[in-house]
């Protein structure tokens, strides 16, 4: 039979408090931010839909190396994080942007945009998409038009 030890209240409650104040200590120290913000990486406001109950989506989309995401938008907001990999993304009328493995994005949502992995290994990103049952998380979008050459100039 194992002894029985009584501890006094007093020290109970000290143990108590300890305790509790070592796991919120803890957890404070477990998290690191990723990404706060309201406006997607071209500045459109992160807007919710409404339409419906809300769903969250989490996704890991993969990206071979010379693959595209192929033009698209977003209806409902979309947060990001590159677990691997390099992405370049054209933005129409916004340019380029690259986001590297640990990076974090708001990705923009009525922006139609491409994806492409110019690099040696695959893309991996953790997509999360905040939005509403029966509400797509991406929606293909045609590309957008090639910009007008400038006219060749004409010797006189």
């Amino acid at each position: 039979m194992l002894p029985i030890v009584r501890l006094p209240l007093a020290g109970l409650l000290l143990l108590q408090g300890a305790a509790a104040s070592a796991q919120q200590v803890s957890y404070e120290n477990l998290v690191e931010p990723v990404l706060t913000g309201g406006e997607t990486v071209v500045g459109e406001a992160v807007v919710y839909p409404t339409s419906a109950p809300a769903r969250v989506t989490a996704v890991i989309v993969t990206v071979p190396p010379g693959g595209e995401t192929g033009w698209h938008t977003h209806p409902v907001p979309l947060f990001g994080y590159m677990l691997q990999g390099v992405l370049t993304v054209t933005y129409d009328g916004h340019g380029e942007r690259t986001y590297r493995a640990g990076e974090a994005l708001l990705e923009a949502m009525k922006t139609r945009h491409n994806g492409r992995n110019l690099g040696p290994e695959p893309v991996r990103i953790l997509a999360v998409y905040m939005g509403a049952d029966g509400i797509p998380g991406a929606a293909a979008s045609e590309a957008p038009a090639p910009e007008a050459a400038p006219a060749a100039s004409r010797p006189n």
